[in-house]
């Protein structure tokens, strides 16, 4: 959650700014306004930007690893959502398109694959789940780096953690 933060806080920011007061014909003709309510409303954002990263591939190279430029375009599609009773549910999706890199050492061709996809939910009580499978694709065997992990976390209105884990792993193949 902590990576959309900053988005996160003008998005809500924005959609708690669309309040409107709801006022009854007998409550307007007394002059007394009832209190603003929330009215559901919906935002998304797609977006296709283009990426330069290093990362280093340990499993490469016989085994002695090697550092691999990648490059290309990443896809992040954002949606936000009021459900009109101040309560917000958040979905994230990244995916990498064409993403590819050369070994430093060997030369050898690599693909940015996976897919990274989150939901949470905010109100008093509080629940994130994210699935994050991140795999750069070597050519020839051996050389694959697979990275996995499946979070999720449940907070009540009390702010007492009532479920968490977190199964995080990363394999060479």
């Amino acid at each position: 959650m902590t990576r959309f933060a900053p988005s996160l806080i003008a998005i809500v920011c924005s959609l708690a700014a669309c309040q409107q007061d709801a006022t009854s014909p007998d409550a307007a003709a007394a002059g007394a306004a009832m209190h603003p309510s929330f009215m559901a409303s919906a935002f998304t954002q797609n977006t296709v930007f283009p990426i330069d990263l290093f990362v280093f591939i340990p499993c490469a190279n016989g085994g002695l690893g090697e550092d691999v430029e990648l490059t290309g375009n990443l896809h992040d599609l954002f949606h936000i959502m009021s459900d009109g009773n101040g309560g917000f549910h958040v979905k994230a999706h990244d995916n990498p398109q064409g993403i590819t890199g050369v070994g430093s050492i060997t030369g050898a061709t690599y693909h940015g694959t996976g897919v990274t996809q989150s939901h949470f939910n905010l109100k008093a009580g509080q629940q994130e789940t994210d699935i994050n499978n991140f795999r750069i694709i070597g050519q020839g065997p051996g050389n694959n780096f697979l990275v996995h992990d499946n979070f999720h976390i449940s907070v009540n209105a009390n702010g007492v953690v009532t479920s968490f884990h977190d199964n995080f792993g990363v394999d060479c193949k």
